[in-house]
């Protein structure tokens, strides 16, 4: 599950003797359904044939806002919500089409340099229907001790060969601090204190098509997001020393409330 980008790729040297892990979303596992309530996978018809493919991952933040990462955006993307399987139709799902993009000010197109959220605003809002919820949030600048244990969820690749899941998949990460995560052997100064690390031990990993998606911890008795799936190593993608990296969703509290007066107090409980 994490992203090795398609736009902007941070490179990181292929390891010797690296073996595939043939393990689900690189170590991780199918989803329970009905769970991960708040994910959503991000979609683009490519040749403009009405025939949607999943690029990207995403989390309700708002019932017309989604959260994702900066460098997912394309002009034009359509959302789908509430699905465990990307490839049979379950009967509980919501579609929707983008009526808005707003990215983050500050990026720049440059993953090194952070910033790398955005939020979607939906042309129809994402009812209640049981099967999807809008997330929580951390605190502001709230952050994560060393070796906590989140959960990331996606559609990402699975393994080295590119295996596609067809189920939500989930992995559990062990968040790396920025003392550590900054150091040279790991990502060095491109760890930046916006950004959560999580992971680096050479088995369970994101991958290719993770990027947007949330990195979930169980903080406070409640689940929330606190990191959008930014980059990780290219190639190979669950590299030792090289974790996934993750935008720090409680440095860009703020501005995300400033968008269109989202409501700061359905986010916190």
């Amino acid at each position: 599950m994490i992203m090795c980008f398609p736009k902007g790729l941070i490179c990181a040297n292929e390891p010797l003797n690296y073996k595939v892990n043939n393990g689900r979303v690189i170590g991780g596992s199918d989803a329970k359904p009905n769970t991960w309530k708040w994910q959503i996978s991000l979609q683009l018809d490519l040749y403009n044939e009405g025939s949607f493919s999943h690029i990207c991952g995403g989390s309700i933040v708002d019932s017309f806002y989604i959260m994702t990462a900066a460098h997912c955006i394309i002009r034009w993307v359509f959302l789908a919500l509430d699905i465990c399987s990307l490839f049979e139709y379950e009967g509980s799902e919501q579609f929707t089409s983008v009526e808005k993009i707003i990215v983050h000010p500050d990026w720049n197109g440059d993953l090194a340099n952070g910033n790398d959220i955005a939020l979607l605003k939906l042309v129809n809002p994402i009812y209640d229907n049981g099967y999807v919820e809008i997330t929580n949030l951390p605190y502001p600048d709230q952050t994560l001790p060393h070796g906590f244990t989140c959960y990331i969820t996606g559609w990402g690749l699975m393994d080295y060969n590119g295996s596609v899941p067809d189920k939500l998949q989930v992995a559990p990460l062990a968040v790396v601090e920025h003392a550590v995560c900054s150091q040279p052997e790991w990502w060095g100064s491109i760890a930046l204190k916006t950004m959560v690390c999580a992971g680096g031990d050479g088995v369970i990993s994101g991958c290719q098509g993770d990027s947007g998606g949330p990195l979930n911890c169980l903080t406070d008795g409640v689940w929330r997001v606190h990191g959008v799936v930014s980059y990780g190593p290219a190639g190979v993608c669950n590299q030792k020393f090289k974790p996934t990296v993750f935008t720090r969703v409680s440095s860009f509290l703020h501005w995300m409330y400033s968008v269109n007066n989202m409501h700061e107090a359905t986010r916190m409980k």
